[in-house]
This record gives structure tokens, C-alpha cells and sequence, in this order.
């Protein structure tokens, strides 16, 4: 993997910071922060986050929370977690939630084989299920993978055979050859709190080797709070923190990063444009 040139001419949002970003994965429902979503959305505000999207663990839909806060974003699917509860629910009808303007993605979905929470057979099935449904609508992908990456790289690698399709490997915390798979098969790579914990020297050196132009930057809130909140919650004012030590680990100033990730965003999430 070799970094190419930051695209030009991205201009950013008037923040408090000077500052735009976007946190591309939290989850606003979660215990931690949907009790006290109001000031989460305001500190969020405060510190330049204009954007972010929350994210679907369970085949229901975030249409309301999304609706009530402009800023807030939604996606569609079921997490591998939730998979043996839901084994069954067919692309179509994931597509079918999809087509609702604020939704902008699909997932998360994939393979975690740390918690083994369901049959890895039928977290295999559903993470298919999932890649047809981002097929089909033209919506990206958002994928979890968790000490799976053998399996992961295969199904991407057989998939994107079958037909191309759009995704990101989200909180990226796996080995260097899932990063040049995906990389190779077009996927972005984006990077939470972990780039910031001081035993993340080899993501941070994966990180490097990623193209510029497929980063993006999320916080996976509530959990993975990056230094110095460790302890916390996580929320997505906290995404600033991950940005500027991905910025540093990267080589770009923390305004160019800003930008660049903004943009990335855009461009994967092409339905979110209709709502920047």
C-alpha cells in the first residue's frame, strides 16, 4: 500500500476549531449516550463535528433519531453479534429500509470471532446477505472484523468476483494483509480511538501505509474513548482526539486530515451529500 496525494481544493466548515470532521461510526442509541444525547450532540457541535452517522446492530431502523437531529445520519443491517437472531432477514428487505433518504449504508456487518456470539456459519450468511444488499442499493458496506481476517479477506475477495460493491473496514484493528486486501478490492479503511492507545504502534504503522485518499476517521462511541478520555464513554466530540493522532501518524497537519477524511466521506457515502 502506498499513500497518495490528499485531495485538493476540499474546503472546510466554519467551526469554533476551524475544523470540519465527520465521526463515520457511532452508536447514538447505545446506554451512555442516549440518555444524554442532547449535550453528546452539542459537544459534538462545539468541537467541529457537523456530521455523524449511527449505526445499525439489529435489522431496525434509526429513521427517527435521524429525522429528529439533521446532523445525524443513519445505516441498515445487522451486526455479527446479532446474527443468530437474525439468520434469516433477506437482502431484499434490508434494501427495501435502505431507500430511506437519510439512510446512507449498510451494516455494520461481518465476522467477529473473538466473542463468537453466533455460529461462524451464520455470521458467514449474513455477512453475504449484507454484501448483496450494499450490491444492490449501491450503498456502502460497513464491516466488522474481529481476529477473523483470513475468513474476511476470502468472502471480500470472493464477492467483489461476483459483482462490485462499496465498503469500509471500520475500527480498524486487524492484521496488515486484511488492510492490502481491502485496499486492492477499493474498501477505505477507517480508524478510531485505538490509533491513540500507546501499544497501537502496529496500526498506526498500517495506518501509514493506507492510502490517503480511502482514510477515514470514526469513534465507534460509546466504546474505545481515545487518550487522554480513556476511562469515559466515548462520544463523537472525541473524534477530533483520534483525528489529530491519525493526522501525526500520517504526516498531514490536523486541518489537511480534517479535510481529507470530510471528503473520503463524501465520496464513499454519496447519499450523505443530499444532507451536507
Amino acid at each position: 500500500m502506498s499513500p497518495v496525494a490528499s485531495p485538493r481544493g476540499v474546503s472546510l466548515v466554519d467551526s469554533p476549531r476551524g475544523v470540519s470532521l465527520v465521526d463515520s461510526h457511532c452508536h447514538l442509541d447505545s446506554p451512555g449516550l442516549a440518555e444524554r444525547l442532547p449535550e453528546v450532540l452539542a459537544r459534538a457541535k462545539s468541537a467541529g463535528i457537523d456530521r455523524m452517522v449511527t449505526i445499525s446492530t439489529r435489522f431496525e431502523t434509526y429513521r427517527a433519531l435521524s429525522e429528529a437531529h439533521p446532523e445525524v445520519l443513519f445505516t441498515i443491517g445487522t451486526h455479527p453479534h446479532q446474527a443468530g437472531e437474525e439468520p434469516d432477514v433477506p437482502a431484499a428487505e434490508i434494501v427495501a429500509l435502505s431507500r430511506h433518504p437519510r439512510c446512507i449504508g449498510i451494516g455494520e456487518a461481518g465476522l467477529d470471532y473473538h466473542y463468537d456470539y453466533a455460529p461462524r456459519d451464520v455470521q458467514q450468511k449474513v455477512f453475504r446477505t449484507h454484501i448483496a444488499a450494499a450490491r444492490e442499493s449501491g450503498l456502502p458496506l460497513v464491516i466488522h472484523a474481529r481476529e477473523a481476517d483470513e475468513d474476511v479477506s476470502a468472502i471480500l475477495t470472493e464477492e467483489m468476483a461476483r459483482g462490485p460493491f462499496k465498503a469500509v473496514l471500520h475500527c480498524f484493528s486487524s492484521g496488515r494483509r486484511l488492510a492490502e486486501v481491502g485496499v486492492e478490492l477499493g474498501l477505505s479503511v477507517s480508524f478510531s480511538g485505538i490509533v491513540t492507545f500507546r501499544n497501537s504502534d502496529e496500526i498506526r504503522d498500517i495506518a501509514r501505509g493506507v492510502p490517503h485518499d480511502r482514510l477515514l476517521v470514526e469513534t465507534d462511541a460509546p466504546y474505545l474513548a481515545p487518550v487522554p478520555h480513556r476511562g469515559r464513554p466515548n462520544e463523537p466530540a472525541f473524534v477530533a482526539d483520534t483525528a489529530r493522532v491519525l493526522a501525526e501518524t500520517v504526516g498531514l497537519a490536523p486541518e489537511a486530515l480534517a479535510a481529507l477524511t470530510t471528503a473520503n466521506f463524501y465520496r464513499l457515502f454519496d447519499k450523505a451529500a443530499a444532507h451536507s
